[in-house]
Parts: C-alpha cells; sequence; structure tokens
C-alpha cells in the first residue's frame, strides 16, 4: 500500500530528528574538539574551545529538516521516496546522509549562517550575538596562547 505525502513527511522527519536527538552532549564535543583537531582550528585545545561553542536550538533543527523534506518532495518523486520509508536501517541511514548533503548546498549554508545570527541576535535580545562570537573568538585565541606557551590560561567554567 502506497504510503500518503503526509506519512512521508512523517517518517522521514521523525528519522532525522531521531539521529540528532540522539547526539548527546559529550559526543558533541568530542565531535567539535575532533573537527578542530583535525582542522587545526584550535592548535592544541581543541576540546577546550569546543566546551566553548553552544548547542544549536531544537527549533532550529527542526526547521531545517522541514526545509529538507520540503525540497525532498518537491524533487523526488514519491514513488522513489517511499523505498527509502520501509524503516531498514540502510534506508534511515541513506535519508540521513541526503539530509548532511542538503544542509552542506550553498543555499542551506546561506540559511543557516542567517538562521544562527538571527539566532544569536534574539538570544541576546540586541546586536549581542557578535558580541558573543567576538567573545568566542578572543577565547580561542587566549587558549590557543596557552597552548603555545604551556601555561594553563585556559578558561574555567563560565569563563
Amino acid at each position: 500500500m502506497a504510503m500518503t505525502p503526509k506519512q512521508l513527511r512523517t517518517h522521514i522527519f521523525s528519522v532525522i530528528i531521531s539521529k540528532v536527538e540522539e547526539q548527546d552532549e559529550t559526543r558533541r564535543a568530542e565531535a567539535l574538539a575532533e573537527f578542530m583537531a583535525v582542522t587545526g582550528t584550535a592548535g592544541n585545545a581543541a576540546e577546550s574551545v569546543a566546551d566553548l561553542i553552544p548547542p544549536i536550538m531544537h527549533d532550529l533543527y527542526v526547521k531545517w529538516i522541514t526545509l529538507f523534506v520540503d525540497r525532498l518532495l518537491e524533487t523526488v518523486d514519491a514513488r522513489n521516496i517511499e523505498l527509502l520509508c520501509d524503516g531498514s536501517a540502510d534506508n534511515n541511514a541513506a535519508l540521513v546522509l541526503a539530509y548532511v548533503m542538503f544542509l552542506e548546498s550553498a543555499r542551506m549554508e546561506r540559511q543557516i549562517d542567517a538562521d544562527l545570527r538571527e539566532h544569536g541576535l534574539k538570544a541576546s535580545g540586541s546586536d549581542l550575538g557578535d558580541v558573543a562570537a567576538n567573545y568566542i573568538r578572543a577565547q580561542m585565541a587566549r587558549v590557543a596562547r596557552a597552548a603555545k606557551s604551556g601555561d594553563d590560561e585556559t578558561p574555567k567554567g563560565n569563563a
């Protein structure tokens, strides 16, 4: 029996949001630290810098997943999408991979940048989003200096 567009939408959304929600804070910090270590972003203090980066609000994930599902349903024949919605681990992984690829598109990079900027403004109630970004940059520089000199200047707690 064919799935309705609503069933397809619900299935795809639930597969991706469950993957997002299964990531705990420790895994998020580890992933950030790994990324920064590989890219050399934070010098020798990737873990300290990773702890400075706040998690993204759940509402933004919901928005981006919804944009993905909308675009997928607009561009791919429903019969093909239905093949991916059988609940198998392989097809769920394929849906998540397609979502990640969607996030890496130029259009979504612009959207994500705009959403994060807006989120920073809303969270601070003013133009303090840039202040927060500057603070994080300054803390990253401080951590890098400490790592180079061997001193332990790394920020503690709510530094």
